[in-house]
């Protein structure tokens, strides 16, 4: 296969859609006979920040002069960037390869009655492959959904399971409480592998330091109130923490302090196997970027884009407005699934806007009609129109905005690539 009859077979298996339970998976790794040794892997479960927090990992220990392979979902711009070699998307070439692999695998799986490979089950299979190939010295992997039967369960070798915020979502698949949801997700820890965790909601971690005891696993525990905090804008933040005197990081938002202090234990954590330098931790905190947590796409007017798509990250994100953005007249562009705590999350954010515009998320089946959002947003602020797509939404928000105004994209990663297209195209037909 090629590139891109390996993305149209990826496409097809598309019908098998998420199915929890590693059997399937760990069936498919055993077949590929990889070799057992020569890779360590961080694995990073949560419900908000994980993706930040494998960037900064990631970002720091390729500073050190380390070969990391990260895999990430979902996506923002492009289908290769949730396979990562420093920095670097998975080559075509090389997925080509991996794919036509595993297609024979799958096929061999179907032939003997057992069930085919998820596309997801697949993408986990050629994120392992293409790291023994390439010879990484560290994977560093972000949980899909939960953690006890993610497919990124099924990868041995683990070195730390870490632990972003716990909270709620996807509670059909993990439960009815932040309790079971914690246990969900706790079903990554091993056995006396050490688990570090940011301070999370006492039943959550509650349950994390039990699941940890139970595997005999030292619990470390990220305590960013510890944090000094110098500066913080929406340009950068300075920050101190323990022996550690004024970190600069290019993410923004106080919660990706909390990020980072996960990040930064992580590193102290594993110090005797992978060292890090001061500068190289330095220089990794800095460099480090990810595309869709509180980033700036447009200065005049000011675009921020979030993700923002349950009511812990709404809660985060009403106080980056409350911190960042007090004074300014804020008009949200907002687009959800229909699966998602949409009416917690309005409840949360709708306040601070002068204006609401509202859509429907383009080509998914999840997402919820922008017409029905506006009428959900209507209780907490009656300035919300919808817009008949994406680019109508846009283009609305970008006659009602002054230079010093800000427009703030939020709701879902699933439409932020598509928006950054869109400013893109309206730049070159200027």
């Amino acid at each position: 296969m090629d590139y891109k009859q390996a993305r149209a077979y990826i496409e097809e298996i598309n019908g098998y859609g998420c199915v929890l339970g590693l059997a399937n998976v760990k069936e498919l790794l055993q077949r590929m006979k990889l070799p057992k040794k020569g890779l360590a892997v961080i694995h990073v479960a949560g419900t908000n920040g994980k993706g930040s927090v494998v960037s900064y990992l990631s970002t720091i220990y390729q500073e050190m002069g380390y070969k990391v392979c990260r895999y990430i979902s979902p996506t923002i711009c492009k289908y290769r960037e949730r396979i990562q070699i420093n920095n670097r998307y998975i080559e075509k070439a090389d997925f080509a390869e991996g794919i036509t692999i595993l297609k024979e695998l799958a096929d061999q799986m179907v032939k003997e009655g057992l069930p085919h490979p998820t596309p997801f089950e697949v993408e986990t299979a050629l994120c392992l492959w293409y790291a023994k190939k390439t010879g990484c010295h560290l994977l560093i992997l972000e949980c899909g959904l939960g953690g006890a039967e993610d497919a990124t369960n099924a990868i041995e070798g683990k070195i730390a399971t870490v632990f972003a915020s716990i909270s709620w979502d996807h509670m059909g698949f993990l439960g009815e409480s932040l309790e079971e949801i914690a246990k969900a997700k706790a079903g990554i820890m091993r056995k006396r592998v050490p688990v570090i965790s940011v301070k999370q909601e006492p039943e959550a971690e509650k349950v994390l330091r039990q699941e940890a005891q139970k595997n005999q696993a030292e619990f470390i525990l990220a305590d960013a109130a510890k944090v000094q905090v110098k500066e913080s804008n929406l340009e950068h933040q300075i920050f101190s923490y323990e022996g550690y005197k004024d970190l600069e990081i290019s993410l923004v938002g106080r919660h990706q302090i909390d990020n980072a202090v996960l990040a930064l234990r992580v590193v102290d954590k594993l110090q005797a196997r992978f060292p890090v330098s001061k500068q190289a931790l330095r220089q990794g905190f800095l460099s480090t970027r990810w595309v869709g947590r509180c980033t700036t796409i447009r200065r005049e007017p000011r675009i921020i884009m979030d993700g923002a798509h349950n009511e812990d990250a709404a809660k985060k994100l009403a106080r980056f407005i409350r911190e960042q953005l007090a004074g300014k007249r804020l008009i949200y562009l907002m687009g959800v699934f229909k699966d998602k705590e949409y009416e917690r999350i309005a409840a949360v954010t709708a306040s601070y806007a002068e204006q609401i515009i509202t859509f429907t998320i383009p080509d998914n089946d999840r997402a919820l009609s922008g017409i029905e959002l506006a009428y959900t947003i209507q209780k907490y602020n009656a300035k919300v129109t919808s817009a008949d797509s994406l680019k109508e939404a846009l283009e609305m928000a970008l006659l009602l905005a002054g230079k010093e105004d800000v427009i703030l994209a939020f709701g879902s990663l699933s439409f932020q690539g598509r928006l950054m297209e869109l400013l893109e195209e309206m730049k070159k037909n200027k």
